[in-house]
């Protein structure tokens, strides 16, 4: 049980739960969050004069009128500092600079090698994001934190587990790190799962049980299950990538097995395809360019790779039963990719399954991930345990 549902249960009236009120949208006013609490209008009053006072909170404008003078509303104060969110690839990033309230002030794309290995790259990005802030944060928005999104498996303890391609990085607190050379609070997860976050915060929380499917030069997934990224007992919740194939050829997977759902279906797997077959291309962007040019084997593979995906997709679906399959990745823009799967969730799936399962393109797009670690990153500045210790 989160904090905001806490405070909405009348277990939790701190300045931090209040503060979850306010930032999840429950609560906009002072009579609101009393009624929210149970507490007293002069100790919300209180505490939130204290919020104001701490720079977490500000009053903007006035909201609807229940019969008196229209309350002033309440909502978290942007103008007091930014993070910094990055979505790490194989071979580029997504940087972006977001404000308190999680408005996306900047976004910068950077070509890097993950093989460089994290000092390197962490040092990287704390120099790039000291170079967004001075360029667009506005007078008094300090940067506050990083929220890292990283292309491999990542435990409950923070670590990474044998991320493949990624020499250098296995075993390694990613968050630690980015906090000693940067001095500030860091926070880091799978980019599947924070793709699949930043999913729920674009809409809005209108879908609480969701599978989002990054389907880019690899495969990866992530669940939200009743408004909440699912992890799972070690954190490894959604990782579909070395599930194998029935019937795929015996590719040699990254992880030494054979017919992975990686190693068969993903961007990088259907690239070397297409070279073996002669045909000259330099990445998963090229292949796409040559579908939307009615390119015969390049649009016959993406709809194979994606009739496997949906095998593999069609399980979980009449497992979990969510209200939508989001495709996210830039093999969710080729529409013979997404014909593939659609078509084979259709087939082997349930009825009653299928009835009320929404297949859609992800509406975030690539700022899924950026949006998702801004989102993990802001939780963690914003936890009431933390607000409550400061405000003190």
């Amino acid at each position: 049980m989160n904090s905001t549902t806490d405070a909405l249960l009348g277990h939790g009236s701190s300045a931090g739960a209040i503060l979850d009120l306010i930032r999840s949208g429950h609560s906009r006013s002072r009579a609101e969050i009393a009624r929210s609490t149970g507490l007293s209008p002069s100790t919300v009053a209180q505490r939130i004069d204290a919020l104001i006072d701490a720079g977490y909170v500000r009053e903007a404008g006035e909201g609807v009128s229940q019969g008196g003078r229209r309350p002033r509303t309440l909502e978290v104060d942007p103008t007091t500092g930014v993070v910094c969110a990055v979505d790490l690839g194989s071979h580029h990033a997504t940087l972006g600079l977001v404000d308190l309230s999680g408005r996306l002030v900047a976004v910068r794309n950077e070509n890097m090698e993950i093989a460089d290995g994290p000092q390197r790259i962490l040092t990287w990005i704390a120099a790039v994001a000291d170079e967004m802030v001075a360029e667009h944060a506005s007078p008094g928005q300090r940067l506050r934190g990083f929220g890292l999104g990283l292309p491999g498996p990542v435990d409950s303890a923070g670590l990474m587990v044998s991320p493949s391609r990624m020499p250098g990085w296995n075993g390694v607190d990613v968050a630690a790190m980015m906090t000693r050379i940067s001095g500030l609070p860091a926070a880091i997860d799978n980019d599947a799962n924070l793709m699949a976050l930043g999913e729920h915060v674009s809409l809005h929380g209108e879908v609480q049980h969701f599978v989002f499917v990054k389907a880019g030069s690899s495969i990866g997934c992530g669940v939200i299950a009743s408004g909440e990224l699912y992890h799972g007992h070690h954190g490894m919740a959604g990782d579909i990538s070395h599930v194998t194939v029935p019937g795929a050829p015996p590719v040699l997977c990254s992880c030494g097995r054979t017919g992975c759902l990686d190693a068969v279906a993903g961007g990088a797997a259907i690239v070397q395809a297409l070279r073996d077959a002669g045909v000259a291309v330099a990445d998963t962007g090229d292949v796409l360019a040559l579908a939307r040019d009615a390119h015969p084997l390049a649009t016959q593979m993406l709809r194979e790779a994606g009739t496997r995906v949906g095998g593999v997709l069609a399980t979980i679906m009449n497992f979990f039963n969510p209200q939508r399959l989001v495709l996210g990745g830039i093999l969710g823009e080729a529409e013979a990719f997404v014909a593939g799967v659609r078509s084979r969730i259709y087939f082997e799936c349930l009825p009653m399954i299928t009835d009320t399962l929404d297949i859609s393109v992800s509406v975030a797009k690539d700022r899924a991930g950026i949006l998702g670690a801004a989102r993990v990153v802001l939780d963690e500045l914003f936890d009431a345990r933390q607000i409550n210790s400061v405000v003190r």
